[in-house]
């Protein structure tokens, strides 16, 4: 299994950087939190570019290179539901050019001689409320749901550009049609790799940030860059993101080669990102003295990002506990 990235994928991770920094740059992450701007062109851009097409498990590789470029830039579409939650729970029924998001849990699906009801929340749906549609699960099974057939409302959260909306179905009727067949399990893995993906990308640009800060905050007439303490600080992020970043491209290796590793990977992947974005968010504030808690500055969007991506999918502690399980059976 190549460890490194080729040659093509250098260069769609050249590529993917140059395109998001120039169509998502920090300007208008502030305009959609402070004005409402609507990201909608966005989203369109990226269908248009063929990025929401990175449906394929071989391909995993290359869409994780986007989401850490998309979780840098803080992305305010739709990006990260559709394609690691929505999309591998459809399969062929994956439409690249309308939203997606799936409802993981409080639904329940009941037989009847039309087909079948369900009936349920999901009090934490990402995306829910701007999806085209949604992949509902349930112990019956997965269904694939249109959006006009729920009730969804957009739930506040920390991330002023994340949307989390809470999902009811009302006795939805759902035909047998509707009903897919997916593998949960290896769609559950690709979602994990989507999200510490993200939080990577989140964790890298609050480390960008505070190098950036580092060269130029000047403190007894030097840069604060050139203190110990400082330097110390940031070699302990760099560390702990790149660990977090070799992880959760490890992740993705085994889901593209259908490794049997790819559920330990993607817990370890999601956990390393967890403890990852823990120890940024504390430097990453402390680096910045008291200018880190003021709205006026952009750290503020990368550290929530990172601490939202932990408390969705489970948390450190959780995959780490399964990990240790999953070692512990095999002694």
């Amino acid at each position: 299994m190549l460890l490194e990235f080729d040659a093509d994928q250098r260069l769609w991770q050249e590529t993917v950087r140059d395109a998001v920094a120039k169509q998502c740059p920090a300007t208008l992450i502030r305009e959609i939190a402070e004005n409402g701007v609507d990201p909608a062109p966005l989203w369109a851009g990226y269908c248009d570019a063929g990025w929401t097409e990175l449906t394929d498990p071989a391909n995993a590789v290359e869409l994780a290179i986007v989401l850490e470029e998309m979780g840098r830039a803080t992305d305010p579409t739709p990006f990260l539901s559709t394609l690691t939650q929505f999309a591998p729970l459809v399969g062929d029924r994956f439409d690249p050019q309308r939203a997606g998001a799936a409802v993981y849990s409080g639904v329940t699906a009941v037989r009847d001689v039309d087909g079948w009801v369900l009936t349920g929340t999901d009090r934490f749906v990402l995306d829910g409320d701007r999806a085209d549609r949604l992949a509902v699960l349930t112990p019956a099974g997965v269904f694939l749901v249109a959006a006009e057939q729920v009730t969804t409302r957009r739930v506040d959260v920390f991330d002023p550009v994340l949307h989390v909306a809470e999902v009811t179905l009302p006795g939805v009727r759902v035909a047998d049609s509707e009903r897919l067949t997916a593998d949960t399990e290896r769609a559950r893995h690709l979602a994990l790799m989507g999200m510490a993906a993200t939080m990577v990308g989140a964790c890298q640009r609050v480390l960008d940030l505070v190098v950036d800060h580092a060269k130029s905050r000047q403190q007894f007439g030097v840069a604060i860059g050139t203190f110990q303490a400082v330097q110390h600080k940031a070699t302990d992020m760099f560390v702990a993101i790149e660990r977090a970043r070799a992880l959760m491209y490890f992740a993705a290796l085994t889901i593209a080669a259908d490794d049997p590793r790819r559920r330990l990977a993607a817990a370890m992947a999601k956990a390393s990102a967890g403890e990852c974005q823990s120890l940024v968010f504390r430097h990453g504030i402390q680096l910045f003295g008291a200018m880190g808690f003021t709205w006026e500055n952009d750290l503020q969007f990368a550290l929530k990002r990172a601490k939202a991506g932990e408390l969705m999918l489970g948390g450190a502690a959780e995959h780490r506990a399964m990990i240790a399980d999953e070692y512990g059976r095999d002694l």
